[in-house]
This record gives structure tokens, C-alpha cells and sequence, in this order.
């Protein structure tokens, strides 16, 4: 599955090492709503861990 243009970029922050509450301050979004996005690129990635979901996102060059 394809990660949508926002999941990327959350994505990249989470690679950068930004925390839940940065990466959501950081776009102007909810905590939460940053959560869900985590949980649907998981989902996508088929991964349980962000260190799996960047990963997974550099093998598939979605992050360079």
C-alpha cells in the first residue's frame, strides 16, 4: 500500500527522531491525530515499531 503524502511526512520526522508531541506541534496537528497517522503507516508497512516502519520506508525508497 502507498503512504499518503502526509504520512510521509510524518514519516520523516519520525526518521529525523522527533517525539509523537514535536511531530504534531511541529505540523500543527493533534497528539492524537499524529497517532493515528503512526498507526495507518504501520498498518501499510506491515511493521510494529517505528524503527521497523523507517526501515521498511528506506528499503522501499519512500525515505532516502
Amino acid at each position: 500500500m502507498k503512504l499518503s503524502p502526509r504520512e510521509v511526512e510524518i514519516l520523516a520526522l519520525v526518521n529525523k527522531g522527533h517525539s509523537n508531541r514535536e511531530i504534531g506541534a511541529f505540523l500543527a496537528i493533534s497528539k492524537p491525530t499524529v497517532e493515528c497517522h503512526i498507526r495507518n503507516i504501520y498498518k501499510k508497512l506491515a511493521v510494529s515499531s517505528r524503527t521497523q516502519a523507517v526501515y521498511e520506508a528506506r528499503a522501499s525508497g519512500v525515505l532516502p
